[in-house]
């Protein structure tokens, strides 16, 4: 049988000629044409077009046709596959699930993003508890503004970071990102131990927040390469306590250190920790399988519908990326997503403009997360101070230990988000992405509650001011994370079988693997937006207003929050939206 993919519309020729001519460049140095030419004498009932399509949003145009025949096809990918060394298989043959010496490797991967992301957050979070300390320091001369200023500072050089990181992060090697900002950050934090004036204060704040950005897309990006889709959810979630593992070490160790060695300390202990992670990753960790020696964890398969071929299932490799069938007229997404990776060479800015702003649900995500992070900004820099004036806490230290729980109930909330979004689409009908929203709207709520409850909780009850906290983190991190990872599931040119990435689930399931560096970065930056207006405004209103205007503004961002995700609570992924595309045109 003859598949050929034809023009629906009419195409420049100019245009039609220079994208033939690449492709047949980048397939015949492969050797696919080489091969396919010398067997097109060989005899054969079952004759195939190879259809080598170029792909342009919202069509798949017709370049280039091949007479070639399924043995022939095979005989190119050997070739083709003979010419690279050897690559490990991931799957055991006999099992059927992940071989033992790559789930050994992949823990240890998992780990050192785990750990080195939580040294990020160690030394992001080490001023906020060591901040009180500073206040107290005569030598120093700060206020609760000064402190404002600094906080305020951060996050906004930390969105910029993240945004341009995570689009220039899709082309650099993210192993090198993670550890290298690792290293230079907690030399900052060195640094600003030695500082005494408030210029040099908030410039080499603005340094850490420009570092700091390294770290997500570098560990998302990796993330995505060493676990498959099926997988993705209950992993990022238990990448995510990343955040909370580190946020809980930062108030004992640097409240600790800065109460009995001096606010110094408070800055220099976390940085110390951070050269030492920070050199292990760069000297220990692979940016994907492949780099380790391993096959990829996923491949591009595609399924024929003709009832009496005798292959039902004909994998398209990424070393040959040719499109093959005896029966079927494949769909725009499908078509593109299969060469994106060896035709497409979009630049930093096409990518970014064509993959990610041009997405309607990004940008609902992205103000959700402004909101979400007002208020997690707001409860982490404010609420030491909160239990000192308003609770009766006698010093820092004792309010940082109670405010640890906020990280520890965050840890919880994490994983349990992406095990019920995972449980959620699995169990029942609908949209994929919807799913998820609907299970931060519920998390949102929450975080509403926690927060009336926090404020009215008496002083003289710690105990009960502590589980109040716990349950705050526990809300709060769901939203966080499953925002984050929902961008690759309602990607327009993700392929529904490629992998995806950043501070993160919905957000990384909105676009392609390859431009998940840049939503997580667009999202990043739009959410410390929001955490840069819980420095020096909430600061301001508290010194207005008083504390209640303090949680009536985190209760309007979390209605805001609530309202923004109403719409999109039965968006279908990218997988889904793909699928429905193909059933279309059989």
């Amino acid at each position: 049988m003859v598949l050929a993919i034809t023009c629906k519309h009419e195409f420049p020729r100019r245009w039609a000629q220079s994208r033939q001519q690449q492709t047949s460049r980048l397939l015949s140095s492969c050797g696919v044409f080489q091969a396919a030419n010398r067997s097109r004498s060989s005899a054969s009932n079952t004759r195939l077009y190879a259809a080598i399509c170029a792909f342009v949003p919202g069509k798949a145009y017709f370049t280039k046709r091949q007479h070639l025949n399924v043995n022939s096809l095979r005989t190119s990918s050997k070739v083709v596959a003979s010419s690279a060394t050897p690559l490990k298989q991931t799957i055991d043959p006999e099992t059927g699930g992940y071989s033992r010496s790559f789930l050994l490797v992949r823990v240890a991967v998992f780990f050192s993003i785990l750990i080195g992301y939580a040294c990020y957050y160690l030394t992001r979070n080490s001023l906020t508890f060591t901040a009180p300390a500073m206040v107290a320091s005569p030598a120093l001369g700060l206020d609760i503004t000064s402190i404002g200023v600094i906080t305020s500072i951060f996050p906004l050089c930390y969105g910029c970071s993240k945004f341009v990181s995570g689009v220039v992060g899709d082309v650099l090697s993210p192993s090198i990102m993670l550890g290298g900002g690792l290293i230079a950050t907690g030399m900052v934090n060195i640094a600003f131990g030695a500082s005494t004036t408030l210029p040099f204060f908030c410039f080499l704040w603005a340094v850490n927040g420009i570092l700091q950005g390294f770290g997500a897309p570098s560990c998302a990006k990796i993330l995505t390469s060493w676990f498959a889709a099926k997988e993705r959810g209950t992993y990022w979630g238990m990448w995510n306590i990343a955040h909370n593992l580190g946020g809980f070490a930062a108030p004992i160790l640097a409240g600790t250190a800065a109460r009995t060695l001096g606010w110094s300390w408070g800055l220099w202990a976390p940085g110390i920790i951070a050269l030492f992670v920070g050199s292990l990753i760069m000297l220990t960790l692979k940016d994907s399988p492949e780099a380790r020696g391993f096959s990829p964890v996923e491949q591009i398969t595609v399924t024929s519908s003709q009832p009496d071929h005798n292959e039902s299932e004909i994998e398209i490799t990424s070393e040959t990326s040719v499109c093959y069938s005896s029966r079927r007229v494949y769909s725009c997404t499908h078509t593109g997503n299969l060469f994106s990776m060896k035709v497409e060479n979009l630049s930093l800015l096409d990518n970014l403009f064509r993959n990610v702003l041009s997405n309607p649900f990004i940008w609902g995500l992205a103000f959700t997360y402004f909101c979400v992070y007002v208020v997690r900004q707001g409860i982490t820099s404010w609420s030491v101070f909160y239990l000192i004036k308003e609770k009766g806490v006698i010093d820092a230290g004792a309010a940082a230990v109670r405010v640890s729980g906020l990280e520890l109930g965050g840890l919880l909330g994490s994983l349990i988000a992406g095990r019920i979004s995972d449980w959620y689409i699995a169990t029942s009908p609908g949209g994929a992405v919807g799913k998820r929203i609907q299970v931060v709207m519920a998390y949102l709520i929450g975080v509403a509650a926690m927060l009336l409850a926090f404020k009215a909780v008496p002083s003289g009850l710690p105990f009960l001011q502590a589980i109040i906290v716990f349950m705050v983190g526990f809300f709060l991190y769901g939203p966080q994370m499953l925002i984050g990872a929902t961008v690759i599931i309602l990607g327009k040119t993700g392929c529904s079988t490629c992998t995806f990435s950043s501070a993160g689930l919905c957000g990384a399931e909105i676009v392609g693997r390859r431009s998940v560096g840049a939503s997580e970065g667009f999202l990043g930056w739009i959410a410390y937006l929001g955490a840069a207006n819980a420095g020096v405004p909430l600061s301001l209103l508290v010194q207005q207003y008083g504390w209640n205007a303090f949680f009536s503004a985190l209760l309007l961002a979390c209605a805001a929050a609530i309202l923004l995700l109403a719409p999109i609570t039965s968006a279908q992924s990218h997988i889904q939206r793909s699928a429905k595309d193909q059933a279309i045109l059989r």
